[in-house]
């Protein structure tokens, strides 16, 4: 291809241009896809920031019974957790 370069750094121009093709066209798609997606508005498909609560009926693995000394160490516990 070239005289004055080795054979070596021909196959690496080689990869390094097929490898920045291959990040342009990928980069053209991503950005094809998201300007063509167009959601519905409420239609939210993430995570919810803050999911919901679940009962205790939900499971009974879900519920602990706290012996009173528990509740106090807990409330006094809760009472140390700087408001600010």
């Amino acid at each position: 291809m070239f005289p004055s370069i080795p054979l070596a750094q021909e196959i690496g121009l080689a990869v390094l241009i097929v490898a920045a093709l291959v990040w342009v066209l990928g980069l053209g798609h991503m950005l094809w896809d998201a300007r063509s997606h167009h959601p519905e508005p409420g239609a939210y498909e993430g995570i919810a920031v803050i999911p919901a609560q679940r009962s205790t009926a939900t499971h009974p693995m879900e519920s602990v019974e706290l012996t009173e000394a528990e509740e106090e160490a807990f409330a006094g516990l809760i009472r140390t957790i700087p408001l600010h």
